[in-house]
């Protein structure tokens, strides 16, 4: 643990310092220079009060210092290689490391915050102390068409085992390094190709206290542009199999149980595996008939309709499977 880690008691109801705590925003990239500096740029013009910095770490490429980027007084831009295990979660880590704010921030290298979102979250913060992290409403730009999605104000552990909530958007949410540091842990690194690692650590920020969300938009995400993981069926199943095993909890709630195995069955079947799809869509149907993922593994696997086109019609409506 760094030494700064180690810090003065805090002065606020919240758990900071100051009124306006310092942020480390933290974003990991692979290869995509203009959203990267779109993304970049909507973070050092933030209206904020306090200091930000922004991290940035490249994955497996060269790093590029972005002096193109200009970066207004009290933000500090960083770029820096990974150091930890190659893939998304390492980077992270890698970020985290390099951070040097009480409050930690995530960006995906192809989303873009809103010029109030840091303002807005610590304001909320201050009068909601008790909360692990904050988020806030985003905007999904996908076919041309945007589409807006709330998150419900408070979010709690079962809550969030029984459904994922995918409006509570990693790039959206802020929480403590602190806690990072302590009880809710870093990114977890033995994820198979850092698939769902945005859903394992908000279980254990939700464990740890509620998550809450302010009702502005704070984010608009690009799902009209390809995903790096789009199609890596394999990772996806194991991944999520791994969580179910780490997350004991998820037997407590039949719904959640069914949504994790209707999207194994759904990636084995994408992959070709109709065995394993079928098998996994039962479990999930035993647990919830309604479970669509799983019917959709079903009608992929029996061939009634391939992967890609049902996984193209849920984005259309800005989803994903």
């Amino acid at each position: 643990m760094s030494a700064d880690v180690l810090t003065p008691a805090p002065a606020t109801a919240a758990g900071f310092r100051t009124e306006h705590p310092s942020v480390s925003v933290l974003i990991a990239t692979a290869g995509r220079p203009q959203m990267l500096r779109e993304a970049v740029r909507a973070i050092v013009e933030q209206d904020y009060a306090g200091p930000v910095q922004v991290v940035v770490v490249f994955d497996r490429i060269e790093v590029d210092p972005l002096e193109d980027v200009r970066v207004p007084a009290g933000v500090e831009l960083r770029t820096v290689p990974n150091t930890r295990s190659p893939g998304l979660v390492g980077a992270r880590n890698t970020g985290i490391h390099a951070a040097t704010g009480e409050i930690i921030a995530f960006c995906d290298d192809d989303d873009v915050w809103a010029p109030h979102k840091l303002a807005r979250q610590v304001a909320h913060w201050h009068r909601h102390p008790e909360a692990s992290a904050i988020a806030g409403a985003i905007e999904i730009v996908s076919h041309e068409r945007t589409i807006r999605r709330v998150p419900q104000a408070v979010a709690t552990f079962p809550e969030l085992l029984a459904d994922r909530m995918m409006e509570i958007h990693p790039s959206a949410l802020i929480c403590r390094r602190a806690d990072l540091y302590g009880p809710v842990g870093l990114v977890d690194e033995d994820l198979p190709s850092s698939y769902g690692e945005d859903y394992d650590l908000l279980l254990r920020l939700a464990r740890h206290a509620p998550v809450h969300s302010v009702p502005e938009t704070v984010l608009t995400v690009r799902w009209d542009r390809p995903s790096f993981f789009r199609q890596q069926w394999g990772d996806m199943a194991g991944a999520l199999t791994y969580m179910l095993r780490k997350f004991p909890e998820f037997e407590t709630s039949d719904r959640g149980t069914a949504l994790m195995a209707g999207q194994v069955a759904f990636a084995h079947a994408a992959r070709g595996d109709r065995r394993e799809a079928v098998r996994w869509a039962r479990a999930a149907l035993r647990r919830d008939r309604g479970q669509l993922r799983a019917w959709g593994a079903l009608a992929v696997a029996t061939g009634a309709v391939s992967a890609e086109r049902l996984q193209n019609a849920v984005s259309f409506f800005g989803r994903g499977v």
